[in-house]
């Protein structure tokens, strides 16, 4: 895979891909790990897609000034998110959304991203790790996607 690409929103097969596993979500899908349904799922990207989109902004925390360069290289790079990873509170989700209004509204937004591209996005600023490159953006919406959709089987 050395000579590959990173995946990103930004590509149009890998965001077609990331469509289609959307696209095939179903509200009785069996989690893999972690707490959240399938909806809850799908709401926790639509937030993060919104931040990275800067419909959304953020600051980023405190926490993520002192040490989040610490952790950049992993969240940023090529190897999988690990499972049950800590997220920031405003994207953790309370209740159970109903399905298709959550899928269909993550489907939406992350297509929305992917209209605004890499120059976009570029130095929107995320809640833990500070401002990031549309690149940044794009490796890392797509890596986060990828992870919750395989949460899920999809």
């Amino acid at each position: 895979r050395a000579d590959m690409p990173q995946p990103s929103i930004f590509n149009v097969s890998d965001y077609q891909a990331i469509v289609h596993r959307i696209e095939a979500l179903q509200a009785d899908a069996p989690r893999q790990w972690g707490k959240m349904t399938v909806s809850q799922m799908c709401e926790h990207v639509a937030r993060t897609v919104e931040m990275a989109a800067g419909i959304n902004p953020v600051q980023q925390a405190w926490l993520g000034k002192l040490i989040g360069w610490i952790f950049f290289k992993d969240f940023s790079g090529e190897n999988p998110f690990p499972k049950n990873s800590p997220t920031g509170p405003y994207l953790i989700v309370h209740g159970d959304p109903e399905f298709v209004t959550a899928r269909d509204r993550m489907k939406v937004l992350v297509t929305r991203l992917h209209a605004l591209g890499e120059a976009g996005v570029d130095g929107n600023i995320h809640g833990f790790f500070g401002r990031m490159s549309g690149a940044e953006w794009g490796a890392t919406q797509w890596k986060h996607i990828d992870h919750h959709l395989r949460q899920f089987n999809a």
